[in-house]
């Protein structure tokens, strides 16, 4: 190893220490949110989304977007990509209506980022995928269902 470049690395090195022991990068914002346990234990959609929107009207919007398989061969590992255009998206939230438990994910969207949220999601048989964004202060909501041959949740067979 040349001498320059172990000076230089040990340098700034020292210098990330310093300033982490100094409390200059620590996060000035928590940027996790709470676990929504409510949603996650409810055992039927509406519950789900009571849990999680409160008593927020729910509106059906075709400016959703759900590109997820029409049958996906596996259950276990579907992947979805939810895409809207509305403006002021706080909030997403993915639900599987015949699951065991409903509620499959979320996500909470930092100011003046866009309304895109791609996972991949656990289905045991075939069922709508709802999904709700929240923005604006109101929910929106579109569906898609979607055939599974082979479950996840509990390995049913759906033909």
């Amino acid at each position: 190893m040349k001498r320059r470049v172990f000076l230089k690395s040990s340098l700034a090195a020292g210098t990330i220490a310093v300033a982490a022991a100094a409390g200059l990068l620590t996060p000035r914002r928590l940027l996790a949110a709470n676990w929504p346990e409510g949603a996650f234990a409810a055992k039927s959609e509406a519950d789900a989304v009571k849990a999680y929107f409160g008593d927020a009207q729910v509106v059906d919007s075709d400016a959703i977007k759900i590109k997820a398989p029409l049958q996906a061969e596996n259950g276990a590992v579907v992947p979805l990509k939810v895409s809207t255009t509305l403006t002021g998206v706080e909030t997403i939230a993915i639900v599987v209506e015949k699951n065991p438990a409903p509620f499959a994910t979320s996500v909470q969207v930092m100011a003046g980022a866009g309304g895109l949220y791609s996972t991949r999601i656990k289905m045991g048989q075939t069922s709508p995928v709802n999904c709700y964004v929240k923005a604006g202060g109101k929910v929106y909501m579109t569906s898609q269902e979607i055939k599974v041959t082979v479950g996840g949740c509990g390995g049913k067979l759906d033909r």
